[in-house]
């Protein structure tokens, strides 16, 4: 597990939009698992600038995104699906019919669950690029969640409920439930970028970086990767 520390958010999105950058121009056919939240947003607004300006091309490249809402449509503008468009996808040369979400609006979630499960054993990622919530969780895999577990449908917490609750109009329209990539499809990623900000989350990148592997930490299962990087800002890491 390689931590690099940062001064600041704009520091930690751009060293990670570095690696990201790198990874593609070696290898144009890569499969990039991504990820929502406010952690990776300057990263992404990083790639868009460098598409732009030095041509760095994703036509060939393959999206799988972590999770989704259960509920909303993929035009909704809360939905996942719209936060990657707006985001990167619609600044990028990526072809959208190469990009992957659980649908979060599929009538039989189980059947979405086996179909984004299936599509994962063909899509292996070549990077998984992760936030970390406060509570440790990584995706929608709150604490409790298996080591084991796939894509899988999620009752949400009432902490993460409360925490998204910022993008909506009031905490009512937060969905209750999500489909997310389960911890196995995660640790499935030949290699894993993970960034981190603020000190709310101080407490959850000590455990994970120096606690024991427990389901009360999903993240802790990140140090049985052989390839982690974490880059953390300075608050973040302040308990280090």
């Amino acid at each position: 597990m390689k931590v690099i520390i940062t001064e600041n958010y704009d520091e930690m999105s751009k060293k990670a939009a570095e690696i990201m950058i790198d990874l593609v121009k070696s290898n144009p056919n890569a499969v990039l698992g991504l990820a929502t939240g406010s952690s990776p947003i300057g990263m992404y607004q990083y790639m868009a600038k460098d598409c732009k300006e030095n041509g760095t091309s994703y036509k060939n490249v393959s999206t799988v995104n972590l999770d989704e809402y259960v509920g909303l449509t993929a035009d909704h503008d809360q939905s996942y699906a719209y936060f990657m468009r707006s985001n990167l996808f619609d600044h990028i040369d990526i072809d959208l019919k190469n990009t992957n979400l659980p649908c979060g609006s599929a009538p039989d979630t189980n059947a979405e669950c086996d179909r984004y499960n299936t599509l994962l054993e063909t899509k292996k990622q070549d990077v998984q690029v992760l936030g970390l919530g406060s509570n440790g969780h990584i995706g929608f895999n709150e604490p409790g969640t298996p080591l084991d577990s796939v894509t899988h449908l999620v009752d949400l917490t009432e902490n993460t409920i409360k925490d998204n609750s910022r993008l909506f109009s009031s905490i009512d329209e937060v969905p209750r439930q999500a489909l997310s990539m389960g911890i196995k499809n995660i640790m499935n990623a030949k290699s894993i970028l993970m960034v981190v900000s603020g000190k709310n989350k101080a407490e959850a990148v000590r455990g994970m970086v120096k606690g024991e592997i427990t389901t009360a930490l999903p993240a802790s299962v990140l140090q049985l990767h052989p390839f982690v990087t974490i880059i953390c800002d300075k608050d973040a890491a302040s308990l280090l």
